[in-house]
């Protein structure tokens, strides 16, 4: 087992309607099923370093106003990350697909109707996100 701890940045991006951007990975660990989008924490960045750049990367978005709104533990007998997931309830411009060789496309969902095939690793985070708590002990 890898004794290695990793962070993870997730966003919540809300549309102007409420509506919850989720994207399809592609070619990696949960390949088919939805998530939000984010990534790992570099060397040297802040959490919210990490958060702006991976909007950037991911879905060519810029965003100065990131609201941190969850930490969240996932550990298991495969992995030991820590999430911090921030929140942006409305952004300018197009959602792009930059990054088609790890998504297979973005997709705007109402809460009521999340898909079923949601990426195990932030289910946790969405069950932060709608027990309204900032941290949800295991």
């Amino acid at each position: 087992m890898n004794k290695t701890v990793k962070i993870a940045c997730e966003i919540f991006v809300f549309n102007g309607q409420g509506l919850l951007l989720l994207g399809k990975r592609k070619n990696c660990y949960g390949d088919g099923t939805w998530a939000l989008p984010g990534g790992h924490l570099e060397y040297g960045e802040t959490l919210l370093e990490c958060a702006r750049r991976e909007l950037k990367e991911e879905l060519g978005i810029e965003h100065s106003s990131l609201q941190l709104i969850a930490i969240t533990d996932d550990i298991n007998d495969a992995r030991h990350y820590v999430h911090a997931s921030f929140l942006i309830k409305e952004y300018d411009g197009p959602v792009l697909l930059m990054e088609p060789d790890k998504c297979y496309e973005w997709h705007y969902f109402h809460l009521s109707e999340l898909p079923i095939n949601f990426f195990e690793p932030h289910i946790k985070i969405l069950q932060t996100f709608f027990n309204k708590c900032v941290y949800l002990p295991k």
